[in-house]
C-alpha cells in the first residue's frame, strides 16, 4: 500500500480545518459493495477526499478532522484472527494514526457517541450503504442525510483539491505513462478482423500489468458518434475509425485521461483525414489557450469557432462563424463540453457537485445544447488539471431531427451531410497542467498527428 508522507495528510487536514474554522468534519470511507452475494464484492474503490485527506484504500475506516482544536482522528478497528485468516496481516491503528500524521484512533462502535450532540459537517453521498450509515450514526432521515451535506464543506474542499500540488502532479505523471503505455499497445493491434472487446481487453491487461486499473469505462468503438459507447461487440472492418477514450488509474488513485481516433486501415480515407487534422488543429490551438485567468467557457467556445470555420472550409457550414457559435449551430458536430478538471477522479470532484467545481459567480452555465454540457466554465488557476478534448461527429438521428426542424439553415449545409452519415467521430484528448508560465501536457508523447498515428 503506498501513501505519501505522513506531513502531507497532517497539512491538509490542518489547512480544511482552518478553512473551516469549527466543527466536526467527518469523511465517511467506502464500503465494499456486493456484487451478487456478500462474499463477492466489486472491486473497492476508496472515497476520494478520503483518500485526500487520510490516504488509505481499505474499507472499514472514516476520519474526522475536528476543526474546534485542529486535531484529527481515525475511525476503525484493528484486524482479529479471522481477519487475518483471510486477508492476511492488517497494520495496527495505532501504526495507521503514525503513517498518516494523525492524533488518535477510535473504534467503529464508539464513534456514534464520541459524535452525539456535536455539529458535524459531512460531503454528499452517493451510495445507498453510506446514506443509511449516516442515518442511523446521527439518528437522521435518508432524506435528511441526502440534504443535509455542508456546503461550506464541499466549498472548502472543492478549493483546495482543485490546485494539485508537486506530488500530486508526480502521481497523475505517473497514471500518464502507463496510459501511454496502454496506447501504444492499442495502437499496435488495431487491425480488420479483430473485436472491439479485444482491443478494450488489452487495455485492461496493460493497465492490471503495471500495478493499475482503467480509471473509468473505456471508450473504445468504431461507433464514435455515441459520445459514451461502452458496448465492445463490433467487428473492425478495413475504412473504420477505431475511438479510444482510455486512461489508467495509477496504484495512489490518481487518474490519466487520453483519447486517440485509429484508422483500421493503415492509413485514414481523405475525408477522415480532413476531419482529423481539423480536431487536432481544434485541440492543439485550445491547449494554447488555457492559461491562467482565462475562463474555460472561452476556450471552449473558442474551439467551436475553429470547428465552425473548418467545416465552412470543408463546406458543410456556413455563414458568419461567431454568429454560428452564439446561436450553437456547431453543436450539431460538437455537442459536448471541451473539458473537465481531473484528478483522484476522472471527473475530479464530480461527486460535490458539477456546477460547484466548474462554475462560479462570475460564470452561469448555459442552456444550449452543446455549451449545456460543458463541465468546467470558470477561470483556470495555476494548479488546475484538465483535460482538453474536443470532436468532430456526424450523429444521423441528430442530423435529420435538426433538418426536419429546420433549425440553423443559415449555417448548416444540410444537403452536403449525406456522404458523411456513416463517418462516426473523432476526438482527440490529453490532460493539460495550467501553470504561471502557461500550459502544460502531462505525461509522455502519445502520438496524435495523423502521421504518427497513421501505421
Amino acid at each position: 500500500m503506498k501513501l505519501f508522507d505522513a506531513s502531507i495528510y497532517s497539512a491538509r487536514r490542518q489547512a480544511l480545518s482552518r478553512a473551516m474554522g469549527s466543527g466536526i468534519l467527518f469523511f465517511p470511507g467506502s464500503a465494499e459493495q456486493a456484487y451478487n452475494y456478500k462474499a463477492n464484492t466489486y472491486p473497492f474503490r476508496q472515497d476520494s477526499s478520503f483518500l485526500y485527506y487520510f490516504g488509505f484504500a481499505q474499507p472499514g475506516l472514516s476520519g474526522i478532522i475536528d476543526a474546534d482544536s485542529g486535531k484529527s482522528i481515525l475511525v476503525g478497528d484493528d484486524a482479529d484472527i479471522e481477519d487475518v485468516v483471510w486477508m492476511g496481516p492488517q497494520p495496527a491503528m495505532s501504526e495507521r494514526i503514525q503513517q498518516i500524521g494523525a492524533d488518535a484512533s477510535i473504534t467503529t462502535q464508539a464513534l456514534q457517541g464520541w459524535l452525539k450532540g456535536k455539529t458535524i459537517h459531512y460531503l454528499p453521498q452517493h451510495h445507498a450503504d453510506r446514506i443509511f450509515y449516516l442515518a442511523e450514526l446521527l439518528g437522521k432521515s435518508t432524506d435528511e442525510v441526502k440534504s443535509g451535506h455542508s456546503m461550506s464543506l464541499v466549498h472548502a474542499v472543492i478549493k483546495q483539491r482543485a490546485h494539485k500540488a508537486p506530488e500530486e502532479i508526480d502521481q497523475m505523471e505517473e497514471a500518464l505513462y502507463i496510459t501511454a503505455a496502454i496506447h501504444t499497445q492499442i495502437r499496435k493491434s488495431v487491425a480488420p478482423g479483430k473485436y472491439e472487446a479485444q482491443i478494450r481487453g488489452i487495455a485492461e491487461g496493460v493497465a492490471f500489468a503495471n500495478q493499475a486499473r482503467l480509471s473509468y469505462q473505456a471508450i473504445c468503438t468504431i461507433q464514435g458518434q455515441t459520445l459514451h459507447n461502452n458496448d465492445y461487440h463490433r467487428l473492425l472492418k478495413e475504412g473504420d475509425m477505431l475511438l479510444c477514450d482510455i486512461g489508467a488509474e495509477n496504484s495512489m488513485y490518481y487518474a490519466g485521461d487520453i483519447t486517440r481516433s485509429y484508422p483500421v486501415s493503415p492509413k485514414f480515407t481523405p475525408m477522415q483525414a480532413e476531419i482529423y487534422d481539423l480536431v487536432l488543429k481544434a485541440e492543439t490551438e485550445s491547449i494554447e489557450a488555457a492559461k491562467a485567468g482565462v475562463r474555460y467557457l472561452d476556450v471552449h467556445l473558442g474551439a467551436a469557432r475553429i470547428i465552425t470555420e473548418g467545416l465552412k472550409q470543408i463546406g458543410l457550414m456556413k455563414g458568419d462563424t461567431d454568429a454560428a457559435v452564439a446561436e450553437g449551430a456547431h453543436a450539431l458536430f460538437f455537442p459536448h463540453g471541451l473539458g473537465h478538471m481531473i484528478g483522484l477522479d476522472v471527473h475530479d470532484m464530480e461527486g460535490l457537485g458539477e456546477n460547484n467545481v466548474g462554475y462560479d459567480d462570475t460564470v452561469a452555465r448555459s442552456k444550449q445544447f452543446g455549451t449545456a454540457y460543458l463541465r468546467m466554465a470558470r477561470a483556470l488557476e495555476p494548479g488546475f488539471v484538465i483535460t482538453v478534448e474536443p470532436g468532430i461527429y456526424f450523429i444521423p438521428e441528430l442530423i435529420d431531427m435538426w433538418e426536419g426542424e429546420g433549425k440553423f439553415r443559415d449555417f448548416i449545409c444540410y444537403d452536403k451531410l449525406a456522404p458523411y452519415r456513416n463517418f462516426t467521430g473523432i476526438r482527440i484528448e490529453d490532460n493539460v497542467l495550467v501553470t504561471q508560465h502557461g500550459p502544460v501536457i502531462l505525461g509522455p508523447p502519445i502520438p496524435k498527428t495523423r502521421q504518427d498515428v497513421e501505421r
